[in-house]
């Protein structure tokens, strides 16, 4: 089992290295890989970032818990992953080589070439703290892994990420987490299928898996039991709102800046098809062994949920097969997680402190600090990870999403009001958490839609004015 695990972290770090080998040396090339990326690595990178150690640990305990219920969120995060890079994608990517700019908040600031520092700073800080958090949550996912199946302590398993992280981020930049991505992703969904194969064929086959599962009371619900309105239309609202979960991928900056890194915005449907082919197949295959980690892990008080596949993993799978689930889990973590530490790096340096910052190894310094940061983060984290993953994610969205969707329809609002959008965005979602609505409504819904409402007010009312005008004028006697 550890053999098999250091084996596979082994080809991941060397990958990493091996990016070094075509590094250009500028800043540039190590926040965007100079805009050279294949789409194929580009669709691939982007899911393995999206796909993370939340979908491993946190949506398997998640699906653990609930039930069948859990597809709508499958569901409504495809589908609204899916509108969002209809319309957003290519426009990032060409408004990226317009703007030459390298971290996403440059981008949206110069999107119509005007010059607000104060609204770039302002996305720049936002997205710091919450993709700070959101590495945090990663290398505890991490962690808890190797707690499960190793039984080295919480702490262990946090460091050993942040320093492969570490590791091949000084290395080669985003084009080192691009290549190690890649790598991941096929670890992470051969790791997913041999836990669905091997689960399912212990039950003696489908047939046998469901009518288990029809035993458990209330598993087989196709809607939770909290929902905000009763019946169909309650159950309407939960999958709708987390499509908003699902657009909300516009708001992700480490995410984003993977297609930002496209060698031609021409090659966009290229890059989608290699993410959605991956992500549908790796979804479905997580939430089914969530489904059957509940039957065979029956008693719900013996764990913690968010345990469930590696606990599963060490009864069933070999040693070697352990090892290769870890390194998924793993893999999955780093590969966010990295992507994280590189996006708050660029938003400190290119964003947060004077733009003359070109020398390399300033920026490699800066997210090895970084990369600290969020390991101390992650050994004092008292969160699960699913909550500390949707927490930053509806916060980042519901502050970014509404303004990217505004650009991307051609609209150009005055900095001021693309701050209120911002802020109000970001309180309604952190407000809605507090007060505990998320549970039968996901934050990011009430949070881009107020984010929208801000950002087209301006013209409604304006719109509102000369309607009245025109009226009143027709009606003039």
């Amino acid at each position: 089992m550890v053999f098999s695990f250091l084996l596979f972290l082994g080809l991941f770090a060397i990958i990493g290295i091996s990016s070094v080998l075509v590094s250009r040396g500028t800043k540039k090339d190590y926040y965007l890989a100079s805009k050279s990326v294949p789409p194929a690595f580009v669709g691939l990178s982007a899911v393995a970032t999206n796909n993370s150690g939340y979908m491993f640990i946190g949506v398997i305990g998640y699906t653990y818990v609930t039930g069948l219920a859990a597809i709508w969120l499958m569901f409504g995060w495809i589908a609204g992953d899916y509108l969002a890079s209809t319309f957003v994608h290519a426009r990032l990517r060409k408004a990226t080589g317009q703007t030459d700019e390298v971290s996403f908040a440059g981008v949206l600031n110069h999107w119509h070439g005007r010059k607000a520092m104060l609204l770039q700073r302002v996305i720049a800080l936002i997205s710091f703290v919450f993709l700070l958090a959101y590495a945090s949550a990663q290398l505890v996912a991490g962690s808890k892994a190797l707690h499960v199946l190793l039984g080295w302590p919480v702490w262990a398993g946090s460091t050993i990420g942040a320093f492969l992280v570490m590791f091949y981020c000084l290395s080669g930049g985003i084009r080192a987490s691009i290549w190690t991505d890649v790598a991941q992703s096929v670890v992470m969904i051969t790791a997913m299928a041999a836990m669905l194969v091997v689960a399912t064929a212990s039950f003696g086959g489908p047939s046998q898996v469901i009518m288990e599962m029809s035993q458990v009371d209330g598993f087989l619900d196709w809607f939770p039991k909290d929902l905000a309105l009763p019946g169909i239309l309650g159950g309407l609202l939960f999958g709708v709102s987390w499509a908003f979960a699902g657009l909300s991928v516009i708001g992700q900056p480490h995410i984003m800046v993977r297609f930002m890194t496209l060698s031609s915005p021409t090659k966009m449907r290229q890059a989608r098809y290699w993410y959605y082919t991956w992500f549908v197949a790796f979804y479905v295959m997580a939430t089914t062994v969530g489904m059957i980690s509940r039957i065979y892990l029956s008693d719900t008080n013996a764990f913690d949920a968010e345990l469930a596949l590696p606990t599963m993993a060490l009864e069933l799978l070999s040693p070697f097969t352990v090892g290769l689930v870890l390194a998924g889990i793993f893999a999955a973590t780093i590969s966010t997680a990295d992507s994280l530490i590189l996006s708050c790096s660029s938003a400190l340096t290119h964003d947060l402190l004077p733009h003359n910052i070109e020398n390399t190894w300033v920026l490699k310094i800066t997210t090895g600090l970084i990369t600290l940061l969020a390991l101390l983060w992650a050994i004092f984290n008292q969160q699960t990870v699913f909550s500390l993953v949707i927490m930053s994610w509806s916060s980042l969205a519901s502050a970014f999403a509404p303004l990217l969707i505004c650009l991307c329809m051609g609209g150009n609002p005055k900095p001021k009001v693309t701050l209120l959008a911002i802020i109000m965005g970001l309180s309604t979602a952190l407000v809605w958490r507090y007060l505990g609505l998320h549970t039968v409504i996901y934050e990011g819904m009430p949070g881009i839609l107020v984010g929208l409402i801000v950002l087209y007010a301006p013209s409604l009312l304006t719109l509102f004015q000369t309607t009245f005008v025109k009226i009143r004028y027709a009606i003039k006697p």
